[in-house]
């Protein structure tokens, strides 16, 4: 069977560069045959190689006043349009730095595999920026999330830590170093964050980039988005005089150098 990509695009947040760009990196990193899917409102300007598919049905309003990405439990329909057996899915924002071959033959084809998130060491947490399933396992879990998705929501917040203690079968965790967390694994620790650049851990094969920080800022050294990529001494500064969000601790951990090397991965027609 093909190796199965598959990654979810709804609203404007991201637009079609980010499903091309990652088509583009699967294929620099996978050995052919594969298959790449898309499941979206909106396929314009998506490239022609991605099979674009419709946005599954979510089933009830998203939930309100969460951080988890509850859009996801799409995924978690019993057909999606004839798809079967393992796909591994993809965030949109992840970038992809070695082989992904490893990742369909890792485990048993019918295991839920996910991303050990590092940011609770004290508890066994995965993390859906990618992971592998069977398509329909997850199908009891849309089942339960339907009956009271705000309550669902509001008790385990991250969609992540409901597939985690809930999918059928409980779930795996890819080897350890296979996949980074830009901020945890890549951003050296505070205060060595205001000399040294992001660097590349030597094992692992993709990036990923859960919260506010996406690759765009990765590269220009920015928190995220809206803020200001600026010099050590001025995000110090900036700290100092109260221009920051939270406490002054937290703004100057909140501090990275532009992460150049990623530029390179993250494109639509680059070789790296």
């Amino acid at each position: 069977m093909d190796k199965q990509f598959l990654t979810i695009r709804w609203g404007t947040k991201y637009g079609p560069e980010y499903v091309n760009r990652l088509y583009a990196m699967v294929a620099r990193h996978t050995r052919p045959p594969f298959r790449f899917y898309c499941l979206t409102d909106d396929p314009q300007h998506i490239r022609p190689e991605v099979h674009c598919l419709p946005l599954p049905e979510l089933g009830c309003e998203l939930p309100r006043n969460t951080f988890g990405i509850w859009g996801k439990s799409r995924l978690w329909h019993q057909e999606l349009y004839g798809l079967r057996g393992p796909v591994l899915f993809l965030d949109l924002d992840v970038v992809i730095v070695g082989p992904m071959d490893d990742f369909f033959t890792f485990g048993q084809p019918d295991d839920v595999i996910l991303a050990h998130n590092p940011n609770t060491p004290f508890e066994r947490l995965g993390q859906t920026s990618i992971f592998r399933f069977p398509v329909g396992k997850l199908a009891p879990l849309r089942e339960r999330f339907l009956q009271d998705p705000q309550g669902i929501a509001d008790r385990y917040r991250f969609e992540q830590r409901f597939v985690t203690r809930h999918a059928p079968g409980g779930v795996k965790f890819w080897p350890r170093g296979w996949v980074a967390h830009f901020k945890m694994h890549c951003i050296p620790p505070f205060p060595l964050n205001y000399w040294i650049a992001p660097r590349l851990p030597r094992r692992a094969r993709i990036v990923i980039f859960p919260g506010p920080l996406n690759p765009p800022d990765a590269i220009a050294g920015r928190w995220h988005a809206g803020a200001a990529a600026l010099r050590p001494w001025a995000h110090a500064l900036a700290g100092l005089r109260g221009q920051r969000e939270g406490g002054l601790l937290r703004h100057l951990r909140h501090y990275n150098r532009p992460a150049t090397w990623i530029a390179e991965y993250w494109s639509e027609d680059g070789s790296a």
